[in-house]
């Protein structure tokens, strides 16, 4: 069991390794491109930050291990939110752009409530899967379009004749955005082989280790990237980056993991042990996402009411993602 540890961990190292050399490589093609700078932080990034969750989850179900792939993703929302933006809100509460998050705010609410209504027959089906890659569409069709309304962003391009004029750079790039995925792929099938392992030999349901352990490993990139920019004073990077990568979530990694999945994304009933009275519900519908939309209107509503995210809905997240924790030990 050592030895499944100590893959699990390097796993999760290789994961994050792997992100962070595919995001430099996303975002000097993004440059290439043209693409503004704001695009590249609301897509680009939160993509490449939430890529661990997207192969970790898609493996899962295609290995047919559903509990994983809806725990992670649904996991990872929750710690997003109410680990990570909740440290952003303590250490550094500030102004939102409040046209930006009632946006996206909104469509991260409403598509986790889509994930909720069609997972209320407790499988997700391949037209289910397509449903919410069409909410990912819509997702980057508003980012485009916010982009064009607002005249004075900034883009920060890389000519062609930069381009000719190094061939070295083009090649590094290249090998990066292959070497980056590559480690993703490879770092997500350790990370989920052996945790259903400890799964095992803890006798812990794969939904609670999904839920927890794998989520957090998953998310660590929205922590560095969190924590990078409370020290930098960047805090719509670190908001933005957390809802932009909650969406993705719901909306990319599930809609994928649902098409994957031979037999649609199955949530299974958990034995839940609550004071001494057992209860058998799918836990995913019943306690996980009501859990992650109740964080998400805790931080939106007010932010998009009055353009500031405050210490106290920080500290309130913090308090729900740690209570929640307890629970999940404690019903075991």
């Amino acid at each position: 069991m050592l030895l499944v540890f100590l893959l699990f961990a390097l796993g999760l190292f290789i994961i994050i390794k792997g992100g962070d050399i595919f995001v430099d490589a996303a975002v000097w093609f993004a440059k290439v491109t043209g693409m503004p700078n704001i695009l590249i932080g609301a897509t680009v990034v939160s993509l490449a930050t939430t890529l661990p969750e997207l192969f970790v989850s898609t493996i899962a179900s295609f290995n047919g291990a559903p509990e994983v792939a809806i725990g992670n993703a649904i996991g990872s929302t929750i710690c997003n939110i109410g680990l990570i933006l909740a440290l952003s809100m303590i250490f550094m509460p500030g102004n939102v752009d409040k046209t930006s998050v009632r946006n996206k705010g909104l469509l991260m609410i409403g598509s986790t409530i889509v994930v909720m209504l069609l997972s209320l027959d407790k499988v997700m089906y391949f037209y289910e899967g397509l449903i919410l890659l069409l909410l990912l569409i819509f997702y980057v069709y508003l980012n485009i379009k916010e982009v064009k309304s607002n005249k004075e962003i900034a883009v920060e391009s890389i000519s062609s004749e930069e381009i000719q004029r190094d061939r070295k750079i083009v090649i590094t790039n290249i090998s990066k955005f292959v070497l980056g995925s590559v480690l993703i792929v490879f770092g997500a099938r350790l990370l989920v082989d052996n945790g259903i392992k400890i799964a095992e030999f803890l006798k812990v349901p794969q939904a609670v280790v999904s839920l927890t352990l794998i989520a957090l490993g998953t998310s660590l990139p929205e922590l560095i990237t969190t924590i990078t920019a409370i020290v930098k004073k960047h805090y719509d990077i670190s908001v933005g980056n957390i809802i932009g990568a909650n969406i993705l979530n719901v909306t990319m990694i599930l809609g994928t993991s649902s098409i994957f999945s031979s037999n649609g994304l199955v949530i299974n009933n958990r034995t839940l042990n609550i004071f001494n009275n057992v209860y058998v519900i799918p836990q995913t519908l019943y306690i996980d996402i009501p859990v992650s939309l109740l964080q998400m209107i805790i931080v939106v509503l007010p932010a998009m009411l009055f353009g500031k995210l405050k210490r106290w809905q920080g500290i309130t997240v913090l308090t729900i993602y740690i209570s929640y924790l307890i629970f999940l030990g404690v019903s075991l």
